[in-house]
């Protein structure tokens, strides 16, 4: 099935399909409508585990209720929670995702975040740039040799130049020894989404 050649969304989930494997553990850092959520569950399978964050309890519940609708065991989790367990299935934690190393006990394969606002959500509660920094500080530090980490940045709302421009320097100032990064831009369209994606080296 084709597709179009700038839905950067999809050649993310194709990037972390290549290095995730099932009864893995993978992370969602702004879990939203759950379709990222969903596509992780998918790639580890009923033996792994997929960990997603959200500040919104409306986001938790939809993506709760899309997991549930495909056969996912779900749990949910209050900020303050401490370490997971390792278990199976999908951990859903009302937290903020500059939490990250807060929860995990193990190093995760993959990493995803879609910025800015839940889609039928409050437009004014997006991801910001002090607390989304500080998130993807923490799982690039934790990633395991080999893991990717995809970053889906959106610019058409407020804050959402200032954070891309931010991300994006983050990414680019990653070390050259210890990462692999590559961009996706779509190139006669300024204001579209752009995919970032670094891999970590073994």
């Amino acid at each position: 099935m084709s597709r179009a050649l700038t839905r950067v969304v999809s050649w993310g989930h194709e990037l972390l399909a290549e290095k995730i494997k099932k009864g893995q553990l993978v992370i969602d850092l702004t879990a939203g409508n759950g379709c990222d959520t969903l596509m992780l569950h998918r790639l580890v399978g009923e033996t792994g585990q997929v960990v997603a964050f959200d500040i919104q309890s409306a986001a938790l519940e939809s993506t709760r209720q899309h997991l549930l609708e495909h056969g996912a065991v779900v749990r949910m989790w209050q900020a303050g929670a401490g370490k997971l367990p390792i278990a199976s299935g999908v951990d859903l934690i009302q937290a903020g995702h500059e939490s990250l190393a807060d929860y995990l006990s193990q190093a995760p394969q993959g990493v995803v975040a879609n910025l800015g606002y839940f889609p039928g959500g409050d437009p004014q509660i997006i991801t910001r740039p002090d607390s989304t920094l500080k998130a993807l500080r923490q799982a690039c530090h934790l990633l395991a040799p080999g893991g990717r980490l995809a970053v889906v940045i959106y610019l058409g709302h407020p804050g959402g130049a200032e954070e891309g421009r931010l991300v994006d320097g983050f990414f680019a100032g990653l070390p050259a020894a210890d990462f692999q990064v590559l961009q996706l831009k779509v190139s006669n369209r300024p204001e579209a989404p752009f995919l970032l994606v670094a891999e970590k080296r073994v």
